[in-house]
Order: structure tokens, then C-alpha cells, then sequence
């Protein structure tokens, strides 16, 4: 199996990215919660811990290569526990994780199935299935195992600013991106005690 790709980061784009090694230029699907981070590093040498996958085509009448990347062997082992989950392959799980591993194992452990049903592909009942399937098997990634190019865990659940998260999602912004938008609106203006306060720091700040 080819199990790590070391080369420089030529080009990113929605779900992929391109790394040359030596004279080769390889194509890696990537999750969504690492594409920002990859932005800022074109031109530079990645480390992607890999998974070689075959995808079928034409109703699975041929197979085709898929080598998926991640950043940490942690965020693959997730990838790969991830999907596991019944009606759950490859193409949808990348879709879906538009977070790190160890928020998503975060909203497994507390059964929040509003935070999953907020992700790309996640219905109501997929993500009941999801924690039926997965709770008390994430708590690798609760201890901070799981090393992700995003900072830090996002609000505690029920307050103003995890409410505004809510908001920003639903209104197609990554749950990554949503949660540093409304970090930092509170940090700059802890006076802020609603989640429509905070919603209208953020879109004044764009």
C-alpha cells in the first residue's frame, strides 16, 4: 500500500490537490477540512499520509485508482473508521469531513446530531447512524491524537457563539472557517451575548 507521499505542492483545488514527486505529478483527494490550510502552502513540500482506494464506474462495471491524502496517519485512521459507517464510502466521507477528526469525534461523543447533520452529505438519519456506529470508538481522537491543520476546538455546545457557528454553516460557510470567523468576533467583542450579534460582527468584518 502506498502509505505516505512527500513531493511539492503544485496546485489546490476544490477536493484535490497535485503534489510533483520527481518528474511525476500526482492527483490526492484531500478531506475539505485540509484544503484551506493547503491554500497557503502551493509551491511548498507537503507530507500527505495516503490511502490507495479503488472507485467503481459505469455501475462498478470497471475500478479506478484513487490515492486520498491526509494530513496525519491520525486523520486517516478517522477516514477509515469514518467509513465503516452503513451507506458511507469514500467519495461521501470526503465530502462530509469539512471539519478536523477531532471535532467530528467531539459531536460523535456528545450525540450532537445537529453539528453532523450541518456537514456536506449528512442527513438527519445518516448521522444518527453515524453515532450509533461510531460512539465509543473516537476516543483516540478526544485525547488530541488526531493532529489537523486546523487550531483548536470550537465553542462549548448551546452558547451564543456554537449558535452562531450553526448560523454561519447554514449558510454554507465550513464549519472550520465558521468557528475561527466567530472566534474571533468574540474575542473582539466580548460583549457580544447573542448568536445574531455575533453573526453581524462577522459579515461587517468580510
Amino acid at each position: 500500500m502506498l502509505a505516505r507521499l512527500t513531493g511539492q505542492l503544485e496546485s489546490v483545488c476544490d477536493d484535490r490537490v497535485q503534489v510533483a514527486v520527481g518528474p511525476m505529478l500526482v492527483d490526492v483527494y484531500v478531506p475539505g477540512s485540509d484544503v484551506d490550510g493547503l491554500h497557503g502552502r502551493v509551491g511548498e513540500p507537503v507530507t500527505l499520509h495516503t490511502l490507495l482506494v479503488l472507485e467503481g464506474i459505469g455501475q462498478g462495471t470497471s475500478m479506478v485508482p484513487r490515492l486520498i491524502g491526509f494530513a496525519s496517519p491520525q486523520d486517516r485512521a478517522f477516514f477509515e473508521l469514518f467509513t465503516t459507517v452503513k451507506n458511507i464510502g469514500q467519495r461521501k466521507a470526503l465530502r462530509a469531513l469539512q471539519a478536523p477528526a477531532r471535532d467530528l469525534a467531539a459531536a460523535i461523543a456528545r450525540r450532537d446530531v445537529t453539528y453532523l447533520v450541518a456537514l456536506p452529505e449528512i442527513g438527519k438519519r445518516t448521522a444518527e447512524t453515524i453515532i450509533a456506529e461510531l460512539s465509543g470508538k473516537v476516543d483516540a481522537w478526544l485525547s488530541g491524537a488526531a493532529a489537523t491543520i486546523e487550531p483548536g476546538p470550537g465553542p462549548a455546545s448551546g452558547t451564543p457563539a456554537a449558535d452562531a457557528v450553526t448560523m454561519l454553516v447554514a449558510l454554507g460557510e465550513r464549519p472550520d472557517a465558521a468557528r475561527q470567523l466567530v472566534e474571533r468576533a468574540v474575542a473582539s467583542h466580548p460583549e457580544l451575548d447573542s448568536p445574531e450579534d455575533i453573526l453581524s460582527v462577522v459579515m461587517a468584518s468580510r
